[in-house]
C-alpha cells in the first residue's frame, strides 16, 4: 500500500544535526475540541492481515511460547524500590511493567500507557507484579496514551485516577475519556504538540494500527510521545510499533533525544507481527535512528503476547547492543520496579548528562532459553 508520511519532504541541504526539520509547530490549546476523520486508515505503512494471513494463523494455532520456556517465569527480573527522589532538573524513569512508566520530568509526573490491572481481555494473568504499588504513586500530573489496544489503555487503571488529570492522548481517541468523566482531554494529530507546566508533549508517528471492537478499526490514531523539558531532557515513548522510516523522521525532527522508551517483545512469529512490533535487534536499530543516547527497553516479561520464550527478549537486546559497539551502561535493561534517575546540566546550546544513577541494579545476565518451536501468534486485534 502507499506510505503516507504527513511530513513535508526533506530539503536538499544538510541540516546541523541539533537543527529541527521542519521546525515544531507551535503548541495547540489544552483540552480543545476537535473534529477528526471517520477513519485513519490512510495512515497505515502495512496492509492489515488479510484472508490469506488469517486462515494461516487459524491453522498453525499456538499463541503461547512452549512449556520449557514459560518455565523461565520466575528468573524473570523484579526488584520493586521506592521512587527515587528528584527535581525540576531531573529526568527519572520508572518501569511498571509492559509500556507503564512512571516518567519524571521538568518538575512533572506522567504516566505512560498506565496498566496496573492484573489481566487485560485475551491474554492471561500478568507473569509478573506491577512494579510500584498504585498507593505508592506520587500525584499523576499527566497521562500519555499511544493507542487504543487492551494493554495500553487500561479502563479499569484509568478508573482509579482523578477527572481532572490532564491526558494526552491520539486524535480520535478523546471521546472514550469525555464518555468516562475526563475533563482535560488533549487530542492531537502526528508531528502536533501541547505543553503543561513547562514540559512540552509531541505526538509522533508509529508503524501500528488502532483497534478496540468489531467496528472501530484504525477509528483512533496510533503513536509514541516525546516528552521535553528545557532543563531535564528530551525522552521519547514509543509505545507500540514495528520498524521503519519514522524513526530517522523523529530522529531529525526532536533532535537529542536523551532516552528512548523502546518496545522489544511480542514479536515472534515474524511473519504475523513484525509490521507492528519491533524485535530486539531492530529495537536498537531504531534508536541508532533516532540519535538517541540511551535506551531502557519495555514491552516484554509481563504479559504474554506471542511465542517468543519469556527471557529471549532481554538475552537479544543486550547481544544486540553489544554488537552494535555501544556503550552497556547506556542500555537502562531494567528490573519491572526498577528506576534510573539523570540529572542534565543544559549550557547554552548543548547538554550533557551530568550523572546518572539507577536505584536497582541491572539484572544477572541469564542464558538464551532454548527456543520452541515457533507457533503462531495472536491475532493482533487482541493487542
Amino acid at each position: 500500500m502507499t506510505q503516507q508520511t504527513h511530513e513535508p519532504a526533506s530539503p536538499t541541504t544538510t541540516l546541523a544535526p541539533t537543527t529541527p526539520f521542519p521546525p515544531l509547530a507551535e503548541p495547540r490549546p489544552l483540552g480543545e475540541h476537535r473534529v477528526w476523520p471517520r477513519t485513519f486508515h490512510d495512515r497505515l505503512t502495512a496492509p492489515l492481515p488479510g484472508l490469506r494471513a488469517i486462515a494461516r494463523f487459524a491453522r498453525e494455532g499456538a499463541v503461547r511460547p512452549g512449556p520449557e520456556s514459560l518455565a523461565d517465569i520466575p528468573r524473570l527480573p523484579v526488584e520493586s524500590a521506592p521512587l527515587p527522589r528528584v527535581d525540576s532538573r531531573t529526568l527519572a524513569v520508572t518501569w511498571a511493567g509492559h509500556a507503564s512508566w512512571i516518567v519524571r520530568t521538568g518538575g512533572l509526573t506522567v504516566l505512560t500507557d498506565p496498566v496496573w490491572s492484573r489481566r487485560i481481555i485475551g491474554t492471561p494473568a500478568r507473569i509478573t507484579p506491577v512494579g510500584v504499588p498504585w498507593e505508592s504513586l506520587p500525584r499523576i500530573d499527566a497521562v500519555v496514551i499511544s493507542h487504543n489496544h487492551y494493554d495500553h489503555l487500561d479502563a479499569p487503571t484509568l478508573r482509579r485516577l482523578p477527572r481532572a488529570t490532564p491526558v494526552f492522548v491520539p486524535a480520535g481517541l478523546g471521546r472514550w475519556f469525555r464518555r468516562r468523566r475526563f475533563t482535560h482531554v488533549t487530542e492531537l494529530d502526528w508531528w502536533e504538540g501541547a505543553e503543561l507546566a513547562g514540559v512540552r508533549f509531541d505526538f509522533v508517528p508509529a508503524h501500528h494500527w488502532s483497534k478496540r471492537t468489531l467496528t472501530d478499526t484504525c477509528h483512533s490514531l496510533w503513536g509514541g510521545w516525546i516528552l521535553t523539558h528545557r532543563d531535564a531532557g528530551r525522552v521519547y515513548f514509543a509505545g507500540d510499533t514495528g520498524y521503519g522510516h519514522w524513526f530517522s523522521r523523529i530522529g531529525r525532527r526532536y533532535p537529542g533525544i536523551d532516552l528512548a522508551l523502546m518496545p522489544i517483545g511480542a514479536y515472534d512469529p515474524r511473519w504475523w507481527l513484525s509490521d507492528v512490533h519491533c524485535d530486539p535487534e531492530e529495537a536498537v536499530r531504531a534508536t541508532l535512528d533516532l540519535g538517541a543516547r540511551r535506551m531502557a527497553p519495555m514491552h516484554w516479561g509481563t504479559f504474554i503476547l506471542s511465542a517468543e520464550p519469556v527471557l529471549e527478549p532481554l538475552t537479544r537486546v543486550r547481544a544486540a547492543w553489544e554488537k552494535a559497539g555501544l556503550d552497556r551502561k547506556d542500555l537502562w535493561d531494567l528490573p519491572v520496579g526498577g528506576s534510573k534517575v539523570s540529572e542534565w546540566s543544559a549550557p547554552a546550546g548543548t547538554r550533557e548528562t551530568a550523572r546518572a544513577t539507577t536505584t536497582n541494579r541491572h539484572p544477572e545476565d541469564h542464558r538464551t532459553p532454548t527456543r520452541a518451536t515457533e507457533p503462531a501468534a495472536p491475532n493482533p486485534a487482541s493487542r
